[in-house]
């Protein structure tokens, strides 16, 4: 009969049995995942069970779920987060940013570093281990389909070291395939951030060929995703990722962290020695590490703040009739005997900052107008002179950034006396998130013309929500050249005489 305490769908192979490999003992002079010879030392954390882990389990599906579900929910009529690259439009919760705005993600990205800052002064790396994609995807999504085919530490251990029979090749082929499945759904959702769920359907039922880029992305994409998550796993957070090394920067000795109790723990000692602390030396807290580290050493570098090692602890606390919290989130401060300071001049520079920026953000943000223009010349000469005007030739470009489409009118302001404006007061029907050009000509007669002036270029929508206004510089040869010309030739110019004007540039 099989075992009713075997969750595992497969049983673990039983003959021959292979001897148990040789584990490794953390130590503070190298890292755990390498051997002596400098080749991978591979790591099968145990399972752990808590409050934290629960915690920490909820809020990574949570996140899961929260990644998937951006894409299909609208937003005034887009994806909640769509960074539609193509077009230059970014859409973030019904807010969109056009290229023209694209100043504004100096702000988006400061923020997010000076939040950090903060966050990690307070509560050290928290991000690593609660909310991290490398933590999140690798701890409770790949893990948990590793533990659910090849069992706990001992079972995976195990069948590393026995020899390749039917049973591992299967289990080891399923293993990798559900690998390679899950990092091309979530390589698949995270273009959808950039070419919209539809867009990707649409790649999906067209040959390579047509959209041989995309293809080309999700698949390498995907492969370094499996690359990652299948063997590299913990090595990107000791060697590649710099947060960890910024640590003893970002914090101090009031920063909430992981750490072992020593005046109480020490000296260790099994259940029963005399003298001994509340440590019992089982090694529970290095079984469920997920990166291989004795917490009881102190605080290293490879720590990702999970707080797998505190449940593990008070498991075993428990099951001994001991209080728990011989490991435990505190401060080096406390540890030592002393009060934890939250309030200090690195959480107050850090918060100030934050503050700040926050302030500036905001009002930055609140500039953001639902259509923009901008006026440019047309190629060729920068000014035209003939027998008897100065002329010159610009286009309006205006962009829509609402989701529906919106009617602007050109005009403009403060001419000079004589100068007449084409292509104004003309109604221009802009469609969503799309723009036009426009011509504007302005013609200066030599008799009137003053030289070079500023005038203004003003854009209107008709729901008068939109007023834009910019200043454009007419450019011509200076009046005197002119009249020296005419001069030469015996050109006599009457000047008109000096009549009103309207705003937009158009004589009564």
């Amino acid at each position: 009969m099989s075992d009713p305490k075997n969750i595992y769908p497969f049983p673990p192979p039983r003959s021959p049995r292979p001897a148990a490999p040789v584990r490794h003992v953390p130590n503070l002079d190298s890292v755990t995942t390498i051997n002596e010879d400098g080749s991978r030392y591979f790591l099968h954390p145990s399972d752990a069970h808590g409050r934290f882990t629960l915690w920490r389990r909820l809020s990574a599906y949570a996140l899961i779920v929260i990644y998937f579900v951006l894409p299909w929910v609208p937003v005034n009529g887009y994806p909640a987060v769509f960074l539609d690259i193509a077009r230059r439009r970014f859409h973030l919760f019904g807010w969109t940013i056009a290229a023209q705005d694209m100043w504004l993600l100096f702000f988006l990205v400061t923020g997010l570093g000076f939040s950090l800052f903060f966050i990690t002064a307070l509560l050290g790396r928290i991000w690593c281990g609660w909310a991290c994609p490398q933590t999140v995807f690798l701890e409770h999504v790949y893990r948990r389909i590793e533990r659910w085919l090849e069992g706990d530490a001992p079972a995976r251990r195990q069948l590393d070291a026995a020899p390749w029979t039917a049973a591992k090749t299967f289990r080891r082929g399923l293993k990798h395939a559900l690998f390679v499945g899950v990092s091309l759904v979530i390589t698949h959702l995270f273009l959808a951030y950039f070419v919209s769920l539809p867009e990707l359907w649409g790649f999906m039922h067209d040959a390579p060929a047509e959209h041989w880029t995309a293809f080309v992305f999700v698949f390498v994409a995907a492969g370094i995703l499996y690359f990652n998550f299948a063997w590299f796993r913990e090595q990107l957070c000791i060697v590649i990722c710099p947060y960890g090394r910024l640590q003893s920067a970002l914090t101090d000795d009031h920063t909430l962290s992981i750490g072992y109790d020593v005046k109480r723990g020490e000296p260790r000692g099994k259940l029963g020695t005399p003298d001994a602390g509340a440590c019992i030396a089982c090694n529970r807290c290095v079984q469920v590490c997920p990166t291989g580290i004795d917490i009881r050493l102190g605080l290293q570098l490879e720590c990702i703040g999970c707080a797998a090692c505190i449940d593990a602890c008070d498991e075993v606390m428990t099951r001994v009739k001991r209080p728990t919290g011989l490991i435990r989130y505190d401060s080096l401060a406390a540890f030592g005997g002393g009060l934890t300071r939250w309030v200090r001049p690195r959480t107050i520079v850090y918060g100030i900052l934050l503050c700040v920026g926050a302030a500036v953000a905001t009002f930055a943000f609140s500039t953001i107008k639902p259509a923009n223009f901008s006026v440019v010349r047309m190629g060729g000469a920068a000014y035209f002179v003939d027998r008897d005007t100065v002329r010159n030739q610009f286009m309006v470009r205006v962009l829509n950034k609402r989701p529906v489409p919106a009617d602007f009118t050109v005009s403009v302001a403060q001419l000079a006396p004589g100068v007449v404006a084409a292509g104004t007061d003309v109604p221009l029907t802009v469609e969503s998130m799309a723009e036009q050009m426009h011509p504007l000509v302005l013609t200066a007669s030599r008799a009137d013309y003053p030289g070079p002036f500023r005038f203004q270029v003003r854009v209107r929508d008709s729901t008068g929500r939109v007023d834009l206004s910019r200043d454009v510089e007419f450019l011509g040869p200076e009046a005197r050249l002119l009249e020296a010309e005419d001069h030469d030739k015996g050109i006599v110019r009457p000047k008109h005489h000096e009549e009103e004007q309207h705003d937009d540039g158009h004589k009564k």
